[in-house]
C-alpha cells in the first residue's frame, strides 16, 4: 500500500487560520514599542535636557550687559582649568553635567504633559492661519498646509497659567519675504490677534535660519521713583527699560509696584497701591539693578536736545520734572510752563532756577533773553580757544530749557499779535551744543503739526508715551516699535529713541508734583528730597502739601 501525502499548511491563506491572530500582532508590535521606548527614554531625555541646557545658557548669555561678559568667561575658564587639575575632576564634571541634563529633560517633559487642553487647539488654530501666509502653490512638499501637521512648524512653545500663550518659536518656509518689512508686519499682526490683545509682544526674525520666536515682554517696573542715579556728567536718565535693549545697569531704590499694565479697574489699583505702599513703609524701598535708557549732551553728543510727545496724562511733564531735577546738581534751569497747569511750582524760588514763566510777556523776554545768552556763551568760548584759555566757569556750566506745550504759548501769542515763541528758540536749537545749552520740548501728539520746523528738526532725541499706535511711534521717532503697542499704559510709558539709535521701551521714574494730593507720600516726599535749598535772592514758593 502507498503512503497517503500529508497535507500542507498554508499560512495566512483565505481558507486557512493564521499562525499570528491580527490582534495578537498588533499588540505584540505597540509591546514591542513601548519596550525599545522605554529603553531609549534616558538617552531622548539626556538629548533634550542638553538642548535645554544649551538654551538657556545662549540666553543668559545674550542678557548679560556687555561689561560683565568679560568677567564671566574669565571666571568659567578658571573653574574649568581647577576642574582639570583636580583628581577625577573632569569625571566628577561630566557626571554633574549628565545629572543636569537629565534632570532637564525630565522637568522639560513634565512641563509639555502639563500643556492646557485647549493648548493644542490653540496651536492648531494659528497653524491653519498662517497657512496662506507661509505656503505656496508650487511648493511640493509644503511645511503649511491645510489640515498638516504642527509639531513640524512649531519648535517650541509655553503657555501661563490661564492657558495663553506665552511664547513661540516657528519655522518658515525660506522663500519667505521676511526681508520685507510690510510681510513682516503682516505675520506680526495675526500673531498678535490670535495670541491675545492687551499684551506686548516681541518678534525676533532670523533670517539665516528661517525662524521666528514671540516672546510676551513683561511689564517694566512702575515702582522706580526720583533719585539720585548714578550717572557721569553730561548724562540724564530717561527712564528704564528691557535688559536686552541695552548694555549697562543702574543700582535704584525701587518701592512696590503702584499700577498694572492696565488689566486692573481703579478701584483695584488703589487697593494694590494702598497695600504696596504700607508694606513699603514696613519693609522700605530694596536696591536692583535696572537698565536705563541714558540720553547724553554736551559739546560732542549728537543729540543736544530732546522732543517729548504723548496724549493727556501721559507723563510728559513727569518727564520733565525728572530731567530738572537731574540737571539741578550740575547746571541752571529755565522752565516755561505753557499750559499754565502750575506743575512747576515746586521749582520756583529754587537755587539754579533762573525762571519759571508761565504767561506770555514772561516767556518772550526770558526766551529772548536765551537766545542773547547762547550768543554770549558763544563768543566767550570763540575768544577763549582763540587765546587758547580755559572756557570761563559761567559758560561751563549746562543751561537747560525747559518748555511744557509750546504750541499753546504760540497760540496765545497769535491771539495777542506778539512773536511766535517758537521763533526765539531758533539759536539756542542751532547753537546749543556748542554754547553747553540745551533745549527739551514735550507737548502732545495732536498738536505735533503746530511745532516750528527749528524744534523738530533740531531735536534728534525723541521720546512718545501713553497709548499709541506703531504707525505713530514711526511717525515721532522716525522708526516703529520693535514691540506691539498695547492701548492702555501707566503713566511715564512709552518708548524712546536717540538719535539714529534703536526704539527702545521706556517707564519714566515716578515724578509726581510735590503740592498734589493725589500722589502718594513716598513718592512726593522722594521729591522734595531732590530739591535744591530755596535761593535766598528769589521769593519763596508756598510750602508744599504735607512738607
Amino acid at each position: 500500500m502507498g503512503r497517503r501525502p500529508l497535507p500542507r499548511l498554508r499560512l495566512g491563506s483565505a481558507g486557512g487560520t493564521p499562525l499570528v491572530p491580527p490582534g495578537r500582532g498588533r499588540a505584540f508590535a505597540r509591546s514591542t514599542a513601548d519596550g525599545v521606548a522605554d529603553v531609549l527614554q534616558p538617552l531622548v531625555a539626556l538629548s533634550r535636557g542638553l538642548r535645554v541646557l544649551a538654551a538657556v545658557g545662549r540666553r543668559k548669555w545674550t542678557e548679560l550687559p556687555g561689561d560683565r561678559r568679560g568677567p564671566v568667561c574669565t571666571l568659567v575658564v578658571a573653574c574649568g582649568f581647577v576642574l582639570y587639575l583636580l583628581p577625577y575632576g573632569p569625571l566628577a564634571a561630566a557626571i554633574s553635567l549628565i545629572g543636569a541634563a537629565g534632570w532637564a529633560g525630565r522637568g522639560r517633559a513634565g512641563a509639555a504633559s502639563e500643556t492646557p487642553a485647549d493648548g493644542t487647539e490653540r496651536l492648531r488654530t494659528l497653524y491653519e492661519a498662517l497657512v496662506p501666509y507661509f505656503s505656496a502653490a508650487e511648493d511640493p512638499s509644503p511645511l503649511y498646509s491645510h489640515g498638516g501637521d504642527w509639531s513640524e512648524a512649531f519648535d517650541s512653545f509655553a503657555f501661563d497659567e490661564s492657558g495663553r500663550l506665552t511664547r513661540l518659536r516657528l519655522h518658515y518656509p525660506a522663500y519667505f519675504t521676511d526681508g520685507e518689512p510690510a510681510a513682516r508686519a503682516r505675520i506680526e499682526q495675526l500673531l498678535y490677534a490670535k495670541s491675545g490683545r492687551g499684551r506686548e509682544y516681541l518678534f525676533e526674525w532670523d533670517e539665516e535660519a528661517n525662524n521666528l520666536t514671540l516672546t510676551v515682554l513683561p511689564a517694566l517696573s512702575t515702582a522706580i521713583h526720583a533719585q539720585r542715579f548714578v550717572t557721569a556728567p553730561g548724562e540724564t536718565v530717561l527712564g528704564f527699560t528691557d535688559p536686552s535693549s541695552v548694555q549697562r545697569t543702574l543700582p535704584v531704590l525701587a518701592g512696590p509696584e503702584t499700577c498694572g499694565e492696565g488689566e486692573e479697574d481703579e478701584e483695584g489699583a488703589e487697593g494694590t497701591r494702598e497695600v504696596g505702599l504700607k508694606k513699603a513703609a514696613a519693609d522700605g524701598p530694596e536696591t536692583h539693578d535696572v537698565p536705563p535708557v541714558v540720553w547724553r549732551t554736551g559739546p560732542r553728543s549728537t543729540e543736544p536736545h530732546l522732543l517729548a510727545l504723548g496724549q493727556p496724562g501721559s507723563g510728559t511733564t513727569t518727564l520733565l520734572r525728572s530731567i530738572a531735577l537731574q540737571a539741578l546738581p550740575h547746571g541752571e534751569v529755565l522752565v516755561v510752563d505753557g499750559g499754565g497747569t502750575g506743575e512747576y511750582a515746586c521749582l520756583s524760588g529754587r537755587t539754579g532756577v533762573l525762571a519759571v514763566e508761565c504767561g506770555p510777556a514772561g516767556t518772550l523776554a526770558t526766551l529772548e533773553w536765551a537766545g542773547h545768552e547762547t550768543e554770549r556763551r558763544l563768543i566767550a568760548a570763540n575768544r577763549a580757544r582763540q587765546l587758547r584759555h580755559a572756557p570761563p566757569e559761567d559758560i561751563q556750566r549746562p543751561l537747560w530749557i525747559l518748555l511744557d506745550r509750546p504750541s499753546a504759548m504760540s497760540h496765545l501769542a497769535a491771539a495777542d499779535g506778539r512773536t511766535d515763541p517758537q521763533e526765539l528758540l531758533a539759536v539756542p536749537l542751532r547753537h546749543g551744543r556748542a554754547a553747553n545749552v540745551r533745549v527739551v520740548v514735550a507737548d502732545q501728539l495732536d498738536a505735533a503739526e503746530a511745532l516750528s520746523e527749528a524744534v523738530r528738526s533740531h531735536t534728534r532725541a525723541r521720546v512718545v508715551l501713553g497709548p499709541v499706535s506703531s504707525e505713530q511711534v514711526a511717525a515721532v521717532l522716525g522708526a516703529p516699535p520693535h514691540t506691539t503697542p498695547t492701548p492702555e499704559v501707566p503713566p511715564g510709558r512709552g518708548y524712546a529713541r536717540l538719535g539714529a539709535g534703536p526704539v527702545h521701551r521706556l517707564q519714566v521714574p515716578a515724578t509726581p508734583d510735590p503740592y498734589d494730593e493725589a500722589a502718594s507720600e513716598a513718592e512726593r516726599q522722594a521729591v522734595l528730597r531732590l530739591l535744591p535749598a530755596p535761593d535766598p535772592a528769589a521769593p519763596q514758593a508756598p510750602a508744599p502739601v504735607g512738607g
